[in-house]
């Protein structure tokens, strides 16, 4: 058949559109999927969002100042096979076409972006992929107040249903883009990049820690492709750190914070060996460099320190009131010091966190901190110290716990592994299964899932079972429920069984994903990536040896526990 210039622009795509959905924080897609046409569409239905909004919510008007900034990954900024990528072009695009002042900061870390953008009270677009494979791409839009917000999703979603069906019934001599989706006429040139918000990130630092020193500390810098990596030398020489750079990557290298695993330890001990020196810590972030990556020597090994971990570090250098922590956080929390301040545990996910901590400002409590297992720090209030303050910033952020973490050790002269020794010893580690399908994720949590989503929380007694909701209020358990979970327990304990060490079975949490509890203490919890097709491993032990095992086995191929749990459903 053949088509009509005047016919739409649907007739004539000659690919099949693959919708953009939200993750745990932002969108993110396979670039072979990620058109000009897809990103603009989406964009341009988020910007007429927060136009409809009131200022107080979050709401633009047209003619703002709105603040974009990228990563380094290739298809951030630069087409390419055929003709994928040059997401920041489509971005750029759509802002100039809804009546906003786009802003060009370049490429910087994403709290960078944040902190310039929530300042100003204007909103920003980070187009990264974060710390998955650079194959996927995708972007996170802040409101003029912060991050978006899971309530915002369905009516984001909704617009950009009506905003792809207009786009995509115009006349094909009308429209943008090209049979492929990509700009008819092609956007190549980005806006000219002002500093302002890199300089003021750097700022943001000498200023909250004036007067602190780190004179004489070596650092190795572990660069690879993250687009904070010349700050992680700028800001720590500037206060007085020997920095070394290594590793720096012209291909883009995914490092998951969360999930280091024996490959990537024994790169970057395989960097340290090749300087021919010893340093006192290394320092990294993943590829938009807000989650923080610190490992240190140990005998003649490099240890490395869970985001989990590293956020106690940091808020108790901060002298916190109030800690807010996703349900795969380290347990180490609810046995030391933080404890008492420690908020109920949300759902995995930045737009949780910073709820949480929301419901902490308004119990009265005054300098609220979060944090995730891949070590992003959030602030949600103004945190004065030693006469200096800083303004908060509720968004994952890198350089403030490296810098915490390192600040705390050398004021109180020991190393980075006595520092974190002096935590409650509790030890974890998180594994994943990449390019796992999502559909099959999802099926493995229905199937060991309760029948009613109000259970979340499932504590088993010799002779009875209790049931809690998210507000731990106990809940009436029926019989046909009863025997439900029984079954899940019984299921679960086939695979994490007397033969892989395990105890049995005491408590299921369902906040995220799902958590086992043992009678010993250890910790499997199993959950689907929020960004990607990845089915994810936590583990948390009394033993650095036995959380490693039990994440190791998890993974392992081809009858690790998640593979048993595939093989089920």
């Amino acid at each position: 058949m053949s088509l009509s210039t005047n016919d739409p622009l649907r007739s004539h795509l000659a690919y099949e559109p693959q919708p953009l959905k939200f993750g745990t924080s932002g969108r993110r897609g396979e670039v072979v999927h990620l058109t000009q046409l897809e990103i603009y569409t989406n964009v341009v239905a988020e910007i007429n969002y927060l136009q409809s909004l009131p200022q107080s919510e979050g709401g633009i008007q047209a003619g703002d100042d709105f603040y974009y900034a990228y990563d380094l990954r290739p298809s951030s900024t630069e087409y390419v096979e055929n003709g994928r990528g040059a997401l920041c072009q489509a971005v750029q695009q759509a802002l100039k076409n809804t009546g906003m002042r786009p802003i060009n900061l370049g490429a910087i870390p994403t709290p960078a972006l944040t902190y310039w953008a929530l300042k100003h009270g204007k909103g920003s677009i980070m187009v990264t992929g974060s710390h998955i494979p650079f194959d996927r791409n995708g972007y996170k839009l802040n409101t003029s107040i912060g991050e978006l917000m899971k309530k915002d999703e369905e009516p984001i979603n909704n617009n950009v249903a009506v905003t792809r069906e207009e786009l995509l019934s115009q006349p094909y001599t009308e429209s943008l883009f090209d049979s492929q989706g990509v700009f008819r006429s092609a956007q190549s040139t980005l806006l000219p990049v002002t500093t302002e918000g890199r300089v003021a990130y750097i700022q943001r630092y000498l200023d909250f820690f004036k007067g602190e020193t780190l004179q004489g500390m070596k650092l190795l810098a572990y660069q690879h492709s993250a687009v904070g990596r010349d700050l992680l030398v700028e800001i720590f020489e500037a206060f007085g750190a020997k920095v070394t750079a290594a590793g720096r990557s012209d291909t883009f290298v995914p490092i998951d914070t969360e999930a280091i695993d024996q490959a990537q330890l024994d790169t970057l001990e395989n960097l340290q060996s090749q300087t021919g020196q010893k340093y006192d810590a290394v320092i990294s972030t993943d590829g938009d460099s807000d989650r923080p990556l610190i490992l240190a020597p140990e005998g003649d090994k490099l240890r490395f320190f869970s985001g989990d971990l590293l956020g106690m570090i940091v808020a108790e250098f901060l002298d916190i009131d109030a800690a807010v922590v996703p349900i795969s956080t380290n347990d180490a929390i609810d046995r030391g010091s933080l404890a008492s301040i420690t908020e109920p545990k949300t759902k995995i996910g930045s737009p949780y966190v910073i709820a949480g901590m929301l419901r902490a400002i308004c119990k009265g409590r005054s300098r609220v901190c979060g944090w995730e297992a891949n070590g992003g720090f959030l602030t949600g209030c103004d945190i004065k110290r030693n006469g200096n303050v800083l303004t908060a910033l509720p968004t994952r952020d890198a350089f403030l716990p490296l810098l915490c973490a390192l600040f705390a050790a050398y004021k109180r002269k020991i190393t980075l592994p006595e520092l974190f020794d002096s935590l409650p010893q509790r030890y974890s580690r998180a594994a994943v299964l990449r390019n796992f399908p999502r559909v099959t994720s999802m099926k493995i949590m229905a199937r060991f899932s309760p029948s009613e989503a109000i259970m979340q929380n499932v504590c088993y007694h010799p002779d009875h079972i209790i049931v809690k909701d998210a507000d731990q209020a106990v809940l009436e358990l029926e019989e046909p429920h009863a025997q439900r979970l029984g079954q899940i327990r019984k299921e679960l304990q086939n695979i994490f069984s007397a033969e892989f060490d395990f105890a049995p079975i005491t408590q299921i949490l369902y906040t995220d994903g799902i958590r086992i509890v043992f009678s010993n203490g250890d910790v499997a919890h199993f959950r689907a990536s929020g960004n990607a097709d990845e089915l994810r491993i936590y583990s948390v032990a009394d033993t650095q040896e036995r959380a490693d095992s039990i994440a190791s086995q998890g993974v392992a191929e081809p009858n690790g526990f998640l593979r048993r749990l595939e093989s089920m459903v």
